[in-house]
């Protein structure tokens, strides 16, 4: 990392953009997850983007200027079965980078969540690890979207060339978004999850509201 920062200072002289795009995914039931790989993605997913914005960001805050970008995923915002530890190292990242919107927004810093649905990658096929469900609980659940997720790659909805394309133009904006969804299904999913905590907290609006001193 600091090779690739000091080399990138030595050719330009600064640093605009940083893409935190590396991550995979991890099929398993929770129960039947390994500690080994767990780590192993969350040092991937989460602990190396962390990294990098450590080492970027004393250029950028020198600079008073840079975009930040991290990729997360619908599955930051939504969780389904069978990728539990996936949605964790990404709804990791939502916070880790909703909080650092605000640190950094201020010193000329921008910071753009990046939230794909499936996009015709390999992240479902030779970039995924797996853990094969062994319980028979989970094999109607876990067991059967692993499966459709391994059948369905290569033949996904998102277009990885017009989903950079929209990147760049959402960060080359006068006001960039935190959030950026891509695809129509992550649409769909986002609009879905905001409808249902906006039903979720009114619903239970009173309970809520009666946690406080009643003053």
């Amino acid at each position: 990392m600091a090779t690739a920062i000091a080399k990138a200072q030595e050719t330009f002289g600064r640093i605009d953009v940083l893409v935190n795009n590396a991550g995979y995914g991890y099929f398993t039931s929770i129960e039947e997850g390994e500690e080994e790989k767990i780590r192993a993605q969350f040092d991937t997913n989460f602990f190396g983007l962390v990294h990098m914005i450590q080492a970027v960001l004393p250029v950028m805050r020198q600079q008073r200027s840079g975009h930040i970008i991290n990729f997360s995923s619908i599955g930051g915002l939504v969780g389904f079965t069978a990728t539990g530890y996936y949605h964790a190292t990404k709804f990791a990242v939502e916070g880790l980078s909703e909080s650092l919107s605000k640190e950094v927004g201020p010193l000329g810093i921008t910071v753009l969540l990046v939230e794909p649905g499936p996009f015709r990658t390999d992240w479902a096929g030779r970039s995924t690890a797996r853990t094969e469900v062994q319980l028979d609980d989970y094999k109607e659940s876990v067991g059967a979207r692993m499966a459709a997720s391994l059948e369905g790659s290569g033949h996904q909805k998102g277009d990885p060339v017009r989903g950079c394309e929209a990147i760049i133009q959402a960060v080359e904006t006068a006001s960039p978004p935190l959030r950026l969804l891509l695809g129509e299904m992550a649409y769909k999913l986002a609009m879905e999850k905001a409808d249902s905590m906006k039903a979720n907290f009114s619903a239970w609006k009173d309970l809520t509201l009666s946690a406080d001193f009643q003053e």
